[in-house]
């Protein structure tokens, strides 16, 4: 697609941060090629005919003189057959395919093509000679993996009439339909589209999320659920188990597509996911997760600058995939390794920086992300709805999330799930701080909670919240002056709150039962244990001691009932709701008649 015929001149090298001369006729974001290998650079800043250019590669031994050859083309993410179960860097050139011709030493100026041009896939064709077609109609599918059906669709900005159409099996560049142009111009289409990653894919319009995206973890879901294109935040110290959150929405969540992204993580972080993706097994299909996956590798190792174009190239993709009417979930680990880039690129381009030295955009940088997901209606002919759901990891020095990058991200997402470093260190899974974390899709879901779970579900999420507020100011008061001091009442309510934490919102993300939980099943635990607390608080009205409740056999069935298999769980629960108000009404009946 490169067709490099201009050059310009090096005049500075700062690391990653080029300058050249003779740049006049460039354009924001274009692509270009450093020195005699060819090293991959963006530019970021034009001033004139001297414009500073980002590398994406090592720069070493580049110097003043060296040639800068232009490509007129900004940076592009190559969409076709043959992304899915493949592991990219970022700027979407496959790892795989380096490895074979390199080893395991990236060379640098390598380029290889982002799609196998041999590879042939089986293209069935959905139009036919004479249909009139507009910006994103599918014309044809591919079956790209068992899971993925991929869509071959018109390019945004396109329209016509097909004349020819092909069945059979293609490589990416071959041409498949022939469309006529209204001004009676011939455009042969291909399996294969181009987009610049810096701007978002056009859409028919953005819709208001009413829907939640059920990840089966029940902190999430019960208290601070996101919705199906929403956008969430997971800040968290070292060792607060952000990784292991993302790999259980990755497996888990209500999505088509998963596209991971480590932007900047360490190489042993993104080596775990690279060997644990393909051995975990898809609930939904039964096979690898990769799949229905793709992978883009950025380590912190990798040019810092090449960070930046990992996320865009990422986002990109997942639209493009939505714009098949598929629901994909983003996930990137971490953006604050991204805004480190951002700041290390605006000091060497001597900007006045902002505060803890980050850019003054840094905002709207990160705005710029999350905004490009959402619920669309998708271009086409057809009504047509896809999403995407964009759940990025935060790594503030020390937990700190007052620092800006977690700041500006609050700003801007709608869900917050905070991580504690005490609750990770007790082996709480998911260490979600329910006193910190919010979500503010909840009120816009309790209609479809209501329809889909129970009537009875929003009342029963705010008792839940109010209970463990109660129970954390109970605790200051214990601090204080000690247990004893409490009432029988107030003992009672620590004792439903202990069950809500340690029997119900923490989860065992290696247990093959609990790792996932339904709606209903949440629900159904959530009702045992206010019955239990309701029917404790009528006990001790009428006399029963609150050491005979905190004893009752029941207590044991309900700490269990998290490993009740999905198939049983109605006949399982009800025994316990049973057996709970057998054992109330016979406490209640001693207490009576003892007086």
């Amino acid at each position: 697609m490169e067709n490099i015929q201009k050059t310009g001149k090096v005049i500075k090298v700062s690391g990653p941060l080029i300058t050249a001369s003779g740049m006049a006729d460039v354009h924001m974001y274009d692509v270009v090629r450093v020195g005699e290998k060819r090293l991959i650079g963006e530019i970021i800043e034009l001033r004139g005919d001297v414009a500073s250019i980002q590398v994406y590669e090592d720069t070493a031994g580049i110097g003043s003189g060296a040639p800068v050859y232009l490509t007129d083309m900004p940076l592009s993410a190559e969409l076709g057959p043959g992304m899915i179960e493949g592991i990219f860097d970022g700027i979407e050139r496959p790892l795989d395919k380096l490895y074979d011709l390199y080893g395991d030493r990236i060379h640098r100026g390598a380029s290889v093509p982002s799609l196998d041009r041999e590879k042939k896939w089986k293209f069935t064709p959905t139009a036919k000679p004479g249909d009139e077609v507009v910006a994103g109609d599918v014309i044809g599918t591919v079956q790209e993996t068992e899971a993925v059906l991929h869509k071959i669709m018109v390019p945004p900005n396109e329209k016509g009439v097909i004349t020819e159409i092909k069945e059979g099996e293609f490589t990416v560049l071959d041409t498949v339909a022939t469309l006529k142009k209204p001004d009676g111009t011939e455009k042969p289409l291909t399996m294969v589209q181009y987009w610049p990653v810096r701007r978002g894919r056009p859409c028919k319009e953005k819709l208001s999320p009413t829907e939640p995206m059920i990840t089966g973890q029940r902190s999430m879901d019960t208290l601070f659920p996101i919705s199906i294109g929403g956008v969430a935040a997971v800040p968290g110290p070292f060792g607060s188990g952000k990784t292991v959150v993302q790999h259980q929405v990755a497996k888990w969540a209500d999505a088509d597509l998963v596209i991971y992204i480590g932007c900047g993580e360490r190489g042993n972080e993104m080596t775990d996911v690279l060997n644990e993706f393909p051995e975990i097994i898809d609930p939904k299909t039964g096979m690898s997760l990769m799949k229905r996956t793709v992978l883009i590798a950025n380590t912190s190792d990798m040019p810092v600058a090449a960070r930046e174009a990992s996320i865009y190239t990422g986002i990109t993709i997942a639209e493009y995939f939505r714009d098949m009417g598929y629901k994909v979930a983003i996930i990137a680990d971490s953006t604050s390794r991204w805004a480190e880039a951002l700041r290390e690129m605006s000091g060497r381009l001597e900007e006045m920086p902002g505060e803890e030295g980050y850019p003054a955009y840094l905002s709207s940088r990160l705005a710029e992300f999350y905004e490009r997901a959402g619920y669309v209606r998708c271009l086409g002919s057809d009504d047509r709805y896809g999403a995407v759901t964009a759940i990025g990891a935060v790594s503030p020095p020390g937990g700190d999330t007052s620092e800006p990058v977690s700041q500006a991200t609050l700003r801007i997402v709608k869900v917050f799930w905070g991580l504690s470093s005490e609750l990770a260190y007790k082996r709480h899974f998911p260490a979600i701080d329910w006193l910190k974390s919010y979500s503010l899709y909840e009120p816009k879901m309790h209609d479809y909670y209501m329809k889909t779970i129970s009537p009875l579900w929003p009342e029963l999420v705010a008792k839940t919240k109010s209970m463990l507020q109660e129970e954390a100011e109970l605790n200051e008061i214990v601090q204080l002056v000690g247990i004893d001091s409490l009432s029988a009442r107030d003992r009672l309510t620590l004792s439903a709150a202990q069950m809500i934490r340690e029997d119900y919102l923490q989860q065992d993300a290696y247990d093959n039962t609990d790792s996932f939980t339904s709606p209903r099943k949440m629900f159904l635990m959530l009702s045992i244990i206010h019955g239990w607390y309701e029917a404790g608080k009528n006990a001790l009205s009428v006399g029963v001691p609150f050491d005979q409740i905190e004893k009752m056999p029941v207590c044991e069935r309900i700490a269990r009932m998290k490993f009740t298999d999905e198939s049983e769980r109605e006949k399982v629960f009800a025994e316990i709701a049973d057996e709970c108000d057998a054992q109330y009404t016979k406490l209640m009946e001693e207490a009576v008649s003892d007086e």
